[in-house]
């Protein structure tokens, strides 16, 4: 079985994700702490559950999702994975950062590139990997059939889609993403998105009202 916890880190109210099995072995989502506190609160929830970070996934290099890479990758001494299309945003994020007024170092360490059709292994589940371009271009969601759920990233929210007016954002490559990808997965599908409350994949199809 498949523990989901998150924690709502930095200005921005991101979700971080952190996927961990009975047997402790865990995935690290999107790591968006930012000041010590923030740090803390993760790397306690991690020590306390003696949780074995295997790896660090990316959904997306926006800022936002990634205020604490530097942070985990040193920790942990894993690989963060990432689709190729999304290395320019990850490439960017020193001068995203300016823009909202605060320093981020350009991200050095390991990396290893996923897209879709690969599969992660967590102990005996198995995370799928979809493609979900249009918030930016290599966005990425990461599906459990097996315990029902989907990391969305900043794809799909709770009646409510992925800004587009970013960076390579493309509001119908995000419509097509979301319609061809994530709302073919069963209704019950629940969705962790990369901001606020979780949603179901039923739920959006019946409410959602960009997906009219």
């Amino acid at each position: 079985m498949l523990h989901v916890k998150s924690f709502a880190f930095n200005p921005f109210s991101e979700n971080t994700y952190i996927i961990y099995n009975d047997e402790k072995d865990a995935f690290l989502i999107d790591p968006g702490n930012m000041p010590e506190q923030e740090t803390k609160v993760l790397g306690e929830f991690i020590r306390t559950n003696e949780l074995n970070i295997k790896n660090i996934l990316l959904t997306h290099a926006h800022i936002d999702h990634i205020i604490g890479l530097q942070w985990a990758h040193d920790t942990f001494n894993v690989p963060v994975l990432i689709h190729p299309d999304e290395m320019e945003i990850l490439d960017r994020a020193s001068f995203t950062a300016k823009n909202y007024g605060f320093f981020f170092p350009a991200f050095k360490g390991k990396i290893q590139q996923i897209k879709e059709g690969e599969k992660l292994d967590l102990g005996p589940e198995t995370i799928e990997i979809y493609d979900v371009p249009g918030h930016s271009p290599g966005s990425v969601a990461f599906y459990n059939e097996n315990n029902g759920f989907v990391i969305s990233g900043d794809a799909l929210f709770m009646m409510s889609i992925g800004r587009t007016d970013l960076h390579k954002g493309d509001y119908e490559q995000l419509i097509s993403s979301i319609k061809n990808k994530l709302l073919t997965l069963p209704e019950n599908t629940k969705v962790y998105s990369g901001h606020g409350e979780p949603t179901s994949i039923g739920f959006e199809k019946e409410h959602n009202p960009f997906l009219k």
